[in-house]
């Protein structure tokens, strides 16, 4: 933790809630091959663990988080087989199972296969026929730390995709000059107006494929991202959103495992939401969005969203609505009569931020979003003023309980991040007029740039002199 942030935390009374904690060290470990050992100092930086968070994963595919403490020791391959083995045997044993494959013990050489196994044909299957996929990565002012997520795109096990890289409001020409040196199959295009709905609707225009999908600029797809996309939307024509499991790429600092308790990954079960028979319990449903995912890592049926209006550019990171764009985007797909899959194995890792201070913005940013994208209901649809006063009880209920209510959000959380947000839920409904005001101010300003510019186009040449 960097000294303003100890400051920071000092000053409100925070540092009994925040424990020192020394980095976690992250590892994915796939039990179809051999188990490593695991060490508690990393060589290529000399960083030293307390712990170690694995992502075990089976025939790619993930099956659970294990987190096993290193105490300075190196941990052998058969500690870490017994540890996964303890926490997760009942889930690794469920995909085995829905493989056809059986086994009763896990073997520090791994879990061997004698057939391909069911789920890698499935994803087979699907490649063999691979719908074009577009991917759009908006960006603002990322600089080089943008090719880590590029560098990914660029190693995606996947036949048909393009990438296009939205420069949102640019500072500079680095993102230009980026991917015209570096990455010259990747599309460049320059967006000026601020904000992350109107970049994506920029990509959203661009793209020419049956799917497209969106991540941000600080992530690190896993290489069988798109593969699972594809093959969440091959379940059916009606699929309209895919979403995906979003993991750290990094927790070396409290403010990285503090942002982990908002739950980014929705768990390691596939799950469908629609309006019928796919429909969680809970009277907030289908409002409270957060529940199918996050924009990082999203994908819809470009013709559904074209056909929803795409996003509102009045909602999202860089408007004063400060977030709540991909929850809308959930929502009309929901309320439109499609489905939404939340598939954990389309996953990516996501680089948090390390600072304290930034994190009590997000927290404020999140409660804005969250009211703003349910204002932009109301204003879009009057008629659901009836049902969200029925419901309004419930959701007030909900955010006075949030940290309660919430349980990924474990001992050690600071109360003032539920207090952030909950002020910022004040602030949306105001912030949401403020944006539409913001872009009804822009239409207006390019509508009286293209009159000035057909009223020149029929000047005569004297008559241009003269002005």
């Amino acid at each position: 933790m960097t000294d303003n942030a100890s400051r920071h935390i000092q000053k409100q009374g925070l540092d009994a809630q925040v424990p020192p904690l020394l980095p976690t060290r992250l590892v994915d470990v796939e039990l179809s091959t051999a188990i490593p050992d695991i060490a508690p100092v990393d060589d290529d930086t000399g960083i030293r663990y307390s712990k170690v968070q694995v992502l075990a994963r089976l025939h790619t595919h993930p099956i659970g988080i294990v987190t096993i403490g290193l105490s300075g020791q190196t941990l052998d391959a058969e500690t870490v087989a017994s540890a996964i083995w303890a926490a997760l045997a009942d889930a690794i044993k469920r995909h085995l199972g829905e493989d056809g494959l059986n086994t009763d013990d896990l073997p520090t050489s791994g879990l061997p296969a004698t057939t391909t196994p069911a789920c890698l044909r499935a994803r087979a299957q699907v490649l063999s026929d691979a719908p074009p996929i577009n991917v759009v990565i908006a960006t603002h002012n990322r600089g080089p730390a943008l090719s880590r997520t590029l560098d990914s795109i660029r190693a995606l096990e996947y036949p048909h995709f393009d990438a296009f890289v939205i420069d949102n409001a640019p500072g500079d020409d680095a993102t230009a000059n980026l991917l015209a040196t570096q990455y010259h199959e990747m599309r460049y295009i320059r967006e000026d107006r601020a904000g992350l709905a109107i970049a994506h609707n920029r990509g959203l225009q661009e793209v020419r494929a049956p799917i497209v999908a969106f991540t941000d600029d600080d992530v690190e797809v896993d290489r069988y991202w798109l593969a699972e996309i594809a093959t969440a939307f091959a379940l059916g024509e009606d699929v309209g959103c895919v979403t995906g499991m979003i993991l750290p790429a990094e927790l070396h600092t409290p403010a990285q495992h503090m942002i982990e308790q908002y739950g980014y990954h929705k768990g390691f079960e596939r799950r469908v939401f629609d309006l019928k028979e796919h429909r969680p319990p809970g009277l907030l449903y289908p409002y409270s969005a957060g529940v199918f995912g996050s924009g990082a890592n999203m994908a819809f049926r470009t013709t559904a969203l074209r056909a929803a209006g795409g996003f509102d550019p009045a909602l999202g990171a860089g408007s004063p609505a400060k977030g709540g764009d991909d929850l809308s985007g959930f929502y009309k797909m929901v309320s439109a009569g499609h489905k939404v899959v939340y598939e954990p194995a389309a996953l990516l890792r996501h680089w948090h931020r390390r600072e304290y201070e930034a994190l009590r913005k997000q927290a404020y940013g999140y409660g804005v979003g969250l009211t703003a994208y349910l204002t932009s209901i109301l204003y879009s649809h009057p008629v659901k003023v009836l049902d969200f006063a029925l419901r309004a009880p419930m959701g007030v209920l909900h955010a006075l309980r949030m940290r309660s209510s919430n349980p990924t959000q474990k001992d050690g959380y600071p109360a003032e991040l539920a207090r952030l947000e909950r002020r910022g839920m004040l602030s949306g409904p105001a912030a949401y007029l403020r944006s539409l005001r913001r872009c009804a101010q822009w239409q207006r300003n390019r509508k009286d740039s293209a009159r000035e510019i057909t009223r020149g186009a029929h000047m005569r040449p004297q008559e241009v002199n003269d002005q």
